[in-house]
């Protein structure tokens, strides 16, 4: 698997404020959760992790929102908060703080939404950033196609472009979007898929939408 480690930055008149801030969040809620016992962490997840069959009962909508602070594990942790830093920034310098924060608070419900969608059987709670970060994916593909992303694969460091590196990954996710559908009454893989897909999807939409307001701005941006 290709490991992304930097990327190219762009200049502008905003500061990635809640692209940290949310990183900071996002390691705020995880260190309240390993202070828990085993039992206090599943109680925690079943109350705040979006479990498809509920959610698509209209129960625990607030799952929706509340999954998204919630993560599985160190390495969940900091792979969400690697690909957030890598990717976020870039995309709140373009389109501004405060349209950011909704940008991703948005796309992270539209992709449990569409998790619980498609695996509307499953009982087990979906938690984690990945939506919303999947989101930035997107709206990055659309925005900064020919940025270079910096990698690390096998002991070897390259760049390739971000068109190749994110549609590399899109692949993946609808590859094990579509194995993950014979099993959605046990979802015993651990990887929300269909998350992925819908918060990519999501931040495509929204990504070409930026990149009009961007072209009829008066702001430009370089990479440095």
């Amino acid at each position: 698997m290709l490991f992304p480690i930097g990327d190219d930055h762009v200049k502008g008149q905003h500061r990635p404020v809640f692209t940290y801030l949310l990183i900071i969040v996002n390691c705020y809620f995880f260190w309240q959760e390993i202070q828990l016992n085993e039992e206090q962490l599943q109680n925690l997840f079943y109350t705040y992790g979006a479990t498809p069959s509920r959610v698509m009962r209209g129960q625990q909508l607030y799952t929706l929102f509340t999954s998204m602070f919630l993560h599985g594990g160190w390495m969940h942790l900091i792979g969400n908060m690697l690909f957030l830093w890598i990717f976020g920034d870039n995309i709140e310098i373009s389109i501004g703080n405060l349209r950011f924060l909704l940008f991703y608070v948005a796309g992270g419900v539209a992709a449990a939404l569409v998790h619980c969608v498609v695996l509307n059987g499953s009982n087990i709670p979906c938690i984690g950033a990945s939506g919303a970060i999947a989101a930035t994916l997107g709206a990055y593909l659309v925005m900064f196609p020919s940025s270079r992303i910096k990698v690390f694969f096998f002991f070897f460091f390259f760049r390739v472009s971000a068109f190749v590196f994110l549609l590399i990954w899109i692949i993946q996710q609808l590859l094990g979007g579509w194995d993950s559908l014979g099993a959605q009454a046990s979802d015993t893989s651990g990887v929300g898929y269909w998350a992925h897909i819908g918060g990519f999807a999501y931040g495509l939409v929204r990504g070409f939408n930026f990149r009009a307001r961007r072209r009829h701005g008066k702001e430009s941006y370089k990479y440095y």
